[in-house]
């Protein structure tokens, strides 16, 4: 099995549902550590400012402080600490609702996952969101429901959408224009590829 990086923030709260294992790292960013603990996981690693709960106390995790006055948001630092120690594949819960712009700050880090070699899922209830930079996605083989597609950073070409209600192909997707959103699965072998660009892509969770 994959071993993952797996992270947990102080956002919405949603259940993983594939079995922490021994070969995976697991990160509390700040609040999350709350949210990793109320599934009965403890994490490896916290790290965080600490202004959203308490420096966690007898923990066997590794505490990592941040000065308030920082750059990274508490979810990149965490990102950041997993690609250090060679981990390329992350999944993040409780990285949506609350603040808007922290969801919009998780979709950056999916971002930096991507240019660094590596890729992120960030989970909600329903829906998973990834990004991909020149290359092809395939949809998990039991994902049905709605796809969403958008140009992330600048312009998307060479855009192809098979197995989708509404395909494209080669297509130039701009990002002030949403005719990506609202797609539909229409069976196994589901893709999104992107020659050139990024893009930010919203899925069913299995």
């Amino acid at each position: 099995m994959e071993k993952l990086c797996v992270i947990f923030g102080a956002g919405e709260r949603f259940a993983p549902r594939r079995k922490i294992t021994p070969n995976d790292l697991v990160i509390a960013a700040d609040g999350g550590y709350e949210f990793a603990m109320s599934l009965g996981i403890e994490p490896n690693v916290v790290i965080g400012d600490f202004d959203s709960c308490a420096v966690p106390q007898n923990t066997a995790a590794h505490v990592v402080k941040l000065n308030r006055d920082k750059d990274d948001t508490d979810m990149m630092a965490a990102v950041k600490l997993g690609l250090r120690r060679e981990y390329r594949t992350f999944v993040i819960y409780g990285g949506t609702g609350g603040r808007l712009d922290h969801t919009a700050a998780n979709f950056a880090a999916l971002a930096y996952l991507n240019a660094y070699g590596a890729h992120g899922y960030l989970i909600d209830g329903t829906g998973i969101v990834t990004v991909i930079t020149d290359e092809k996605f395939t949809l998990p083989k039991n994902s049905s429901g709605t796809v969403s597609v958008f140009a992330y950073g600048g312009a998307a070409s060479g855009v192809t959408l098979e197995k989708l209600k509404f395909g494209l192909k080669d297509y130039e997707l701009m990002p002030d224009c949403p005719i990506g959103v609202s797609n539909e699965t229409t069976g196994i072998g589901a893709s999104v590829s992107v020659k050139h660009g990024s893009l930010l892509i919203f899925f069913p969770r299995p």
